[in-house]
């Protein structure tokens, strides 16, 4: 089982949570509430997990097809639920800029296949009500 470990770092809101392998994130809340803005805020990390899950099963299934994907960039964009607590994803729009000599018809599947099948990521944030549209775009090297 995976072990987190969350220890308080800068003010009240500022942590740093530690994996078992020792790699580490910060995190914290915005100056707003707060925070001293020096880390990414909880929400958004769930955001940049999507785009590194989705990511991952993108290329490995690019990869098995023997697509050359020489760079690989995502944006990443959500609404929040106004005036509800807890304030959940709700819209969420994703843009796949794939690099390289790579087949759109297969870059259009795969990330159908991740976001359908695959990303744990995605499958919780639907299971949250989330709506999650995205793009793909093909760019020559």
């Amino acid at each position: 089982m995976p072990k987190i470990e969350l220890t308080r770092v800068k003010g009240d809101f500022g942590f740093e949570a530690k994996d078992e392998n020792g790699h580490v994130v910060r995190m914290d809340s915005s100056p707003e509430s707060g925070g001293w803005d020096f880390g990414v805020r909880p929400m958004q990390m769930l955001l940049m997990g999507l785009a590194g899950c989705s990511a991952i099963d993108v290329i490995a299934i690019l990869k098995k097809q023997r697509q050359e994907i020489k760079n690989y960039k995502m944006v990443v964009n959500g609404d929040r639920e106004a005036g509800k607590e807890p304030s959940l994803w709700k819209d969420i729009s994703m843009e796949f800029h794939l690099y390289g000599n790579i087949d759109e018809d297969k870059a259009i599947k795969a990330v159908e296949l991740s976001l359908s099948k695959y990303c744990s990521v995605a499958a919780t944030l639907d299971k949250a009500g989330a709506q999650i549209k995205w793009k793909v775009f093909v760019h020559s090297a």
